[in-house]
């Protein structure tokens, strides 16, 4: 470990502790737009088994166009988002402990301990699409990165980016050579008695029989995962989340790259095409997400302080994991057959109930954090987080304020 003063960028800092808008509003984007990706796995009546059967949709009407451009607008885009922010997350905490006099990366790595104790416990309980535990693991590794030059993390950017367009490109290949078929009715099956008919214990259970593939994908985008960390760190220090003309300037050209990715993204994944899934997830998606950066500091820079609709994402965004997670807990909920079984309810209607229902989790979790936050500075997760965080310093702080 070393000081966080020798870290490159040192000489642009800005105190940590002031918040970015910008940056909350972003962040409360990143985390309903992952609803509405995993929204679509809810209300599969096979849950996760029936979305990996069938992850691509062919429009065929208007029920299916709808649902086909809601979910390639989603897909991959805000995983790619929240991804890019969490490397922004790693700069900041990487500044904040330099401006303290703290070695780094010193105590984040037990912060990403937490981080993937919280998903080991989020994977078990709740959902199998669970991504912070991969999260944790790659912030553990660029700690390390971040320390290195500017130059340095531009490598090691363009290496993991490079390692990743090929590990796509081989799996697309061989998608290709080896299509994946009509979906399985079996399995089908099996996820419907699971899902819309098994209990939660029996879902718990399933996800501790096929850990190992569940948790294939996280392992598999590692590579990916560290080239959008170090993006968004690298991001963060070149000034593109901030208010002023360079920030603009700099948001103007990723309105302009991911214009460009979109449409292309969008005939890929309207195709139908089930050897194309990779490129529609993770390929094009990290450059739309750029766009969906650049459209929300139009959106933050038209509306100004005092519009309702901002200040409810922005506080999705201030109690980010309090919303991740209760997402999921209230989508398990509505959706499952252990708890209201809208998934198998709601089939015969389409896409259209989905939509609503999307709607109003988003409309809900904007609502709860907004009266949360009028009464606590964080975020119920995000407090109790933050307790097992400092709990091993806490006898040194008050021996320090003692003195």
């Amino acid at each position: 470990m070393t000081r966080a003063g020798r870290s490159a960028g040192a000489s642009t800092l800005q105190p940590a502790t002031q918040r970015n808008p910008l940056l909350d509003v972003v962040r409360g984007v990143a985390i309903l737009g992952t609803l509405a990706t995993n929204i679509w796995i809810f209300a599969n009546p096979a849950g996760i088994i029936g979305f990996l059967e069938q992850p691509m949709i062919t429009p065929h009407d208007v029920s299916t166009w709808a649902e086909g451009i809601f979910r390639v607008l989603a897909n991959g885009k805000f995983l790619a988002l929240l991804t890019i922010l969490f490397g922004v997350g790693i700069e900041l905490q990487r500044r904040s402990a330099e401006k303290r006099g703290q070695r780094w990366p010193g105590r984040y790595l037990w912060r990403a301990a937490i981080l993937l104790a919280d998903g080991i416990l989020h994977f078990i309980l709740v959902v199998e699409f669970d991504i912070l535990m991969g999260y944790a693991v790659t912030s553990m590794i660029v700690a390390y990165l971040v320390l290195t030059s500017e130059r340095a993390q531009r490598r090691w950017t363009i290496a993991m980016g490079a390692l990743h367009v090929v590990l796509v490109t081989l799996v697309t290949l061989i998608l290709f050579a080896e299509p994946l078929g009509a979906a399985n009715p079996d399995a089908l099956a099996e996820g419907t008695r699971l899902y819309a008919e098994g209990t939660w214990w029996d879902q718990v259970l399933f996800r501790l029989d096929n850990a190992a593939a569940l948790r294939a994908e996280a392992v598999f985008i590692l590579p990916y995962g560290v080239m959008l960390f170090l993006l968004g760190a690298a991001l963060y220090r070149a000034g593109a989340f901030g208010a002023d003309d360079r920030g603009r300037q700099l948001r103007r050209r990723m309105l302009i790259a991911g214009g460009i990715a979109l449409p292309i993204n969008m005939v890929i994944g309207l195709s139908g095409e089930p050897a194309l899934l990779l490129v529609d997830r993770y390929l094009l998606p990290p450059f739309v997400a750029l766009l969906y950066i650049a459209l929300t500091a139009i959106v933050v820079d038209r509306l100004r302080a005092g519009s309702r609709l901002l200040a409810g994402v922005s506080n999705v965004g201030r109690t980010a994991l309090s919303c991740y997670i209760l997402q999921n807990v209230l989508g398990s909920i509505l959706f499952y057959g252990w708890g209201f079984g809208l998934a198998s309810t709601l089939q015969p209607y389409g896409p259209w109930p989905v939509f609503g229902i999307y709607a109003a989790m988003c409309a809900g979790l904007a609502g709860l954090s907004t009266l949360w936050l009028r009464y606590f500075q964080q975020g119920p997760f995000e407090a109790m987080w933050r307790y097992v965080y400092e709990f091993p310093w806490r006898g040194q702080a008050e021996r320090t304020n003692r003195s």
